[in-house]
């Protein structure tokens, strides 16, 4: 059976039942397991900057041997699979795991509910879980916006692009986009202890996202109120974005929503003066979130019809 078609069950399954937390409890997940290697390599073979030579080529080698296990975990495990619905069903149980449109889903509507009622500390609380800058310093309109941008970059890398993979290469294709998706975000990061360990991973994540965050954006264009509006975004803000693709979805969010994101924002001690995209747009808001939160949901539906029309072909 297609691999696209397999693609839409799981988004399905994922769509409907997340990841229960007893399961999470019992077996863990996926992600944390890759997680783990990822993690022991960082701490035996990353000097932190100490020799930045060795640590780049040391970084290819982690994240070559991750991406190798991975990738040799899922095929094996595919090669076992039966033929015709039987290996259908398998096969969207076994990548289910690996989408990630409940959880969030979840998570922006955990900041939308606050910032709703006023409650600007709580909505800070519920952004800082899925966002890297400094919570406490943004106003209402920063945390709207960080929950917007964390959904519209989270869609394409945590869902478009791992069913596109998935569609193409199966249970080895998602399993090593997860891989290269994970190593980027432990490790790929420009910081002193990873800017020459983390170079491949953030490289090898760049590549691959490539086509799926331009894809997502296009999604979100057509699905949106606005769409012309949305392509003129993308057009021309997506390449003014400090990431090669997430300013794509981003963008295409922006401009179909009528809101300004991206603009000046605080990691740590540290003032990063980055351009708005729309920037004629206004500021977002608790009603913000929530439409873009419906655009996404039109979003994922078009992305399933798109997986089975791709399987009809």
């Amino acid at each position: 059976m297609s691999m696209a078609a397999a693609m839409a069950v799981a988004l399905g399954v994922d769509w409907g039942l997340g990841w229960p937390d007893p399961l999470y409890r019992r077996i863990g997940h996926p992600v944390t397991w890759i997680g783990d290697l990822i993690g022991r390599l960082d701490r035996d073979w990353n000097t932190a900057g100490a020799r930045p030579g060795r640590d780049r080529l040391l970084g290819v080698a982690a994240a070559v041997l991750v991406i190798a296990v991975t990738v040799a975990f899922a095929a094996a495990i595919a090669a076992l699979q039966p033929g015709g619905w039987a290996g259908l069903v398998l096969t969207s149980v076994l990548a289910w795991p690996l989408v990630a449109a409940r959880s969030l889903d979840d998570h922006v509507a955990r900041v939308a509910e606050p910032l709703g009622r006023g409650d600007l500390p709580g909505a800070r609380r519920a952004v800082a879980m899925i966002v890297g800058r400094d919570p406490e310093r943004l106003d209402s309109a920063g945390v709207a916006r960080a929950a917007i941008e964390s959904l519209a970059e989270n869609a394409s890398d945590g869902i478009v692009a791992p069913l596109f993979w998935g569609a193409i290469f199966g249970l080895p294709g998602i399993a090593g986009y997860k891989a290269i998706n994970t190593l980027d975000s432990m490790i790929g990061h420009r910081t002193p202890r990873h800017e020459a360990f983390g170079w491949a991973a953030a490289r090898i994540d760049d590549v691959t996202n490539l086509i799926p965050a331009r894809l997502c954006g296009l999604i979100f264009a057509a699905v949106s109120a606005l769409p012309r509006a949305s392509c003129a975004t993308m057009w021309r803000d997506a390449g003014h974005h400090r990431s090669p693709n997430a300013g794509w979805p981003e963008a295409a969010m922006a401009g179909g929503l009528g809101i300004r994101l991206s603009g000046p924002r605080v990691y740590g001690d540290r003032l990063s003066d980055e351009p708005w995209v729309n920037a004629g747009g206004g500021d977002p808001n608790s009603a913000s979130i929530s439409a873009a939160l419906a655009l996404y949901r039109r979003a994922l539906a078009a992305l399933a019809a798109l997986l089975l029309l791709a399987a009809a072909l």
